[in-house]
């Protein structure tokens, strides 16, 4: 495979998987709640669960829902739902170190995002129509798209991450914290405007 066709995957990974959404959200609210090391199994949830869906859509899952748009809105439904709920999760979890941040979404939940994440199952298939290659290149080219995705995912999860335990150096007062916690899920609920949109 060219660079011609590296160099494209790679910029649209980047903006995909860097941009603000509900998973940067969580990485940003776990890396300030529990540190980048504790956060470690949120970012490999994310990442894993993103791939899943790549190689679902691979697989040919993805043409589900061009024969059954119904689906996809159920899909969005759900989706906003849940988002929601995580937002609502997020609102009132602890500061560190007086409940454990327990009200925090933990890794599975992060995962079972990415399943109901209509934003990922359509990044998911843009990836896979746009960059798949046609023949014998195509499985080649399908798992050189899902490393490309599961690097870039690390990279910029990490960098939210990193952003999430620096912001939660300077907060000191509970109600700092929850501040930060109701802006987190502010944004994460935001995003169900972005699916509708």
């Amino acid at each position: 495979m060219e660079p011609s066709w590296w160099l494209p995957l790679l910029g649209f990974a980047l903006v995909t998987c860097g941009t603000p959404g509900p998973n940067n959200m969580l990485l940003t609210s776990a890396g300030a709640n529990l540190g980048v090391r504790r956060s470690l199994p949120m970012l490999f949830a994310v990442v894993g669960g993103l791939n899943l869906l790549i190689l679902a859509t691979a697989m040919g899952l993805g043409v589900m829902f061009t024969h059954w748009p119904l689906l996809h809105l159920l899909l969005k439904g759900v989706g906003s739902l849940y988002l929601l709920w995580l937002a609502w999760k997020l609102a009132w979890a602890a500061p560190p170190g007086t409940q454990e941040a327990s009200g925090l979404p933990n890794w599975y939940q992060a995962a079972l995002l990415q399943l109901l994440n209509p934003k990922g199952w359509l990044m998911a298939l843009s990836a896979i129509s746009g960059f798949t290659l046609a023949g014998q290149q195509y499985w080649a080219s399908a798992l050189g798209v899902q490393g490309v995705f599961f690097a870039m995912g690390i990279l910029t999860g990490g960098v939210w991450l990193l952003f999430g335990a620096s912001v939660g150096r300077w907060l000191r007062s509970p109600r700092a914290w929850q501040g930060f916690n109701v802006s987190m899920a502010g944004l994460t609920a935001a995003c169900v405007l972005m699916l509708w949109w």
